[in-house]
Order: C-alpha cells, then sequence, then structure tokens
C-alpha cells in the first residue's frame, strides 16, 4: 500500500536493542517482498518465530483441471457447491493458471488453526457475511461488499460473526496493488482514481497474545500445504511499522467513471496483479449521449480471458445468471450482449449490478470440480430463440 502505518511498541530505531520487561529482547523480524527491495514491515516478538517444534506436510494444493475440449465460453452456479468445511479447507477452486487461482467458499467451521500463504498476496471478497479477520498485525472488521487483500507471508484467522458466509477467493503468485495510472510518483492515489486511501481500512487494535500451548500454523508454500506446531500463540507481536499489511477496501465505495458514450472495462479496475486485473461493477449511471448504447459493444478478448462473479443486481447485458455466477469468456471468441440486451438497454438511464471481474493474460483452465456445475448450453445462449439449444 503506499501509506506508512503503525501499531503498538516500538524502538526509536530499527535493529537495535528493544527489551521486554524481564530485560530480555525482544525479536525483530523483517517481514518484506523482492529481497529487501520491495515494500517492507518490521515487526517486534515476544518469542522467536523460528522456534517451530514440529514441522508436518499435509497435501498438495494443486487441483485437478479437465481435459481441454472446444475453446468456448462458460458458466458455472457457485451456490450449488456444497457448504461446509472451514474458509481454507472449504475452498472450492474454479479456474486456475500459472498467475491466479478463483476459488469460494461457503463455510461452516471455525479455523481451528492460522493460515498463511507464502506463495502470493489473497484477496478474499466477502459475498455475505460479518466478522473479523484476525492477522499478526491486528484485527481487521470485514462486512459484505469487502475486498480483503492479504500480503503474501501474512499469518491469519478468520473469525465468522455471522451464520452465513460466502467467499469469493482470489490467489495470486505475486502483489496485489491499486492500479499504477491513479498513482503519483510517490504512491498516492491521484485525484482521478475511483478510491482513495480514506476509503482504505488498515488495522487498528493489535492483539498481542503470550498465551503457551500448542498452536498450528498451515504454510500454503510451493503450491503445497505445510503445517507447523508452535509453543506460544503466534499473534504475540507487541509493535510493528512499515508498508506491508493487510487491508481493506469495500466495493461500495467504488466511485464509477462515467461518459456519454459507453466506457471500455478499465474504467472498472480495481487492483492490479501478476498478469491479471480485478475490477468492481457497481451502481451507477449509463451513458448520456442521446444515441447512447448502454449495452457493452460486441468485443474480442485477444491477449485475455474475462472472469465475472455476479453478486447482485440485473446484469444488463446478460440473462440467465444467478446471484454467485461465475462466467468465463476465454480469449479466441468474441463476446458481448445477449440476444435483446443492446436494444432493451437503449434509453435506460441507471443499472444496480454488483459484480467482481477478473481479467487473465494467460489462459485459464477449468477444474475438474467444476464442471458439476456448469450450465452446459451457455454456448448457446447467444443465438436466436427460436433454435437455442
Amino acid at each position: 500500500m503506499p501509506f506508512y502505518h503503525r501499531l503498538g511498541n516500538l524502538p526509536a530505531k530499527r535493529h537495535v536493542q528493544f527489551r521486554q520487561p524481564d530485560g530480555s529482547l525482544y525479536r525483530e523480524q523483517v517481514m518484506g517482498t523482492k529481497g529487501f527491495s520491495g515494500i517492507q514491515s518490521i515487526l517486534y516478538h515476544i518469542h522467536p518465530p523460528t522456534q517451530v517444534r514440529e514441522a508436518r506436510f499435509l497435501r498438495d494444493w494443486t487441483v485437478p483441471l479437465e481435459e481441454e475440449g472446444a475453446n468456448r465460453h462458460r458458466h458455472f452456479l457457485t451456490f450449488e457447491a456444497p457448504k461446509g468445511k472451514d474458509p481454507i479447507e472449504g475452498r472450492v477452486h474454479w479456474l486456475v493458471n500459472e498467475d491466479v487461482a478463483i476459488a469460494t467458499a461457503n463455510p461452516t467451521e471455525t479455523m481451528p488453526y492460522f493460515f498463511r500463504n507464502s506463495d502470493g498476496d489473497e484477496i478474499l471478497f466477502v459475498h455475505e457475511g460479518e466478522g473479523v479477520l484476525e492477522t499478526i498485525f491486528g484485527d481487521l472488521p470485514y462486512r459484505p461488499g469487502d475486498y480483503l487483500v492479504i500480503p503474501v507471508g501474512t499469518t491469519y484467522r478468520l473469525n465468522m460473526k455471522s451464520e452465513q458466509t460466502r467467499l469469493l477467493v482470489i490467489e495470486t503468485t505475486g502483489e496485489i496493488t491499486p492500479p499504477r495510472r491513479y498513482q503519483n510518483e510517490v504512491g498516492q492515489l491521484m485525484e482521478h482514481s475511483p478510491y482513495c486511501e480514506r476509503d482504505i481500512r488498515v488495522p487498528k487494535k493489535l492483539q498481542t497474545h503470550e498465551e503457551k500451548g500448542t498452536f498450528e500454523i498451515r504454510v500454503k508454500a510451493r503450491n503445497r500445504l505445510h503445517a507447523y506446531l508452535y509453543d506460544f500463540h503466534p499473534f504475540d507481536v507487541v509493535g510493528w511499522d512499515g508498508y506491508l499489511y493487510p487491508w481493506a477496501f469495500n466495493i461500495e465505495d467504488f466511485e464509477p467513471i462515467t461518459g456519454s458514450i459507453h466506457q471500455p472495462p478499465p474504467v472498472h479496475q480495481t487492483f492490479a496483479g501478476p498478469n491479471f486485473v480485478v475490477c468492481s461493477f457497481v451502481p451507477r449511471m449509463y451513458d448520456y449521449h442521446p444515441l447512447a448504447i448502454p449495452a457493452p459493444y460486441y468485443h474480442s478478448n485477444v491477449n485475455s480471458d474475462e472472469v465475472l462473479y455476479y453478486v447482485k443486481g440485473n446484469f444488463m447485458s446478460r440473462k440467465g445468471i444467478n446471484e454467485g455466477s461465475i462466467t468465463l469468456h476465454p480469449s479466441g471468441i468474441p463476446h458481448g450482449p445477449h440476444p435483446g440486451k443492446m436494444e432493451a438497454s437503449i434509453g435506460k438511464t441507471r443499472t444496480e449490478e454488483l459484480a467482481v471481474m477478473v481479467d487473465t493474460f494467460r489462459p485459464l483452465r477449468v477444474t475438474k470440480a467444476a464442471l458439476s456445475y456448469e450450465v452446459a448450453e451457455y454456448m448457446a445462449s447467444w443465438l436466436p430463440e427460436e433454435t437455442e439449444g
């Protein structure tokens, strides 16, 4: 993130003696990216974070993929996937490539362990539910519509406060940032950005735990899941400062960019990742040119795959789409409004749609798990009704 933050107690300078009440040293940990040339934070622990009592391999993180057939548009009903397990083990992966994996979770169980993704940043989009993202950097309360951006290497646990929790999960192999074109040379979000630093929520309450016992951290590393057992609580940090920490941004705070004629998808961009972008489609006024066609024009994704996750509302260019639907429009074939949607949009002044889009610049693969919830006739949904199917 482009701004400095600090919580708890810190020494006056980096890398100097910082002592506990009993005279022993607090254990300084530099947590950074890109080999000390990226953003970083410095944390001060009661115990050395290297004191691991036991390490175990749990499982591969890779997911089985379908046998590839004809390149075609796809539609998956994520709400039909079974609910259950916790926010990590309950993830159902739908689409993956070398840069990003797209999953959903409808967990019913709490996390009896802590989790850390050491392969890349994560975004948890909260479709439904409230709670607290508990992290080594402090607590971050969440609500529906929140993007929870969790940096690589962050130890966390999701404390769910609602009976129903639904998450869209974006797992990456790199860093999530605001779009570069919305930042000045020092990283500040500029006036034409659709959101600013005031919209970003950061941890405000640092919970320092001193209890002893047996605590498990599960770590995704090298696309495998490992378990590490500690004799002390992992949230034993008394203070930290820096630029690396989890943060939240609510989709309702995204200010849409509109024009007299239809604006292209990049105006909806919210985040940038390694070889992909994340966009937010939010309620907004339609185009105001007297001859405007609010529905998007047909377009070809020559160099990218387009994924849409539908949150709520009536998506004006599609039919047969449900809340929680995921559509994949791959590179190589054009896509656009369903029959009749372009004409029906003329004269409309506003849309109430809410959706998250992920555009990838390398092809996505469909998982075998997704096939059980696919709308098989989706590719034919652009045919005239009398010949559809």
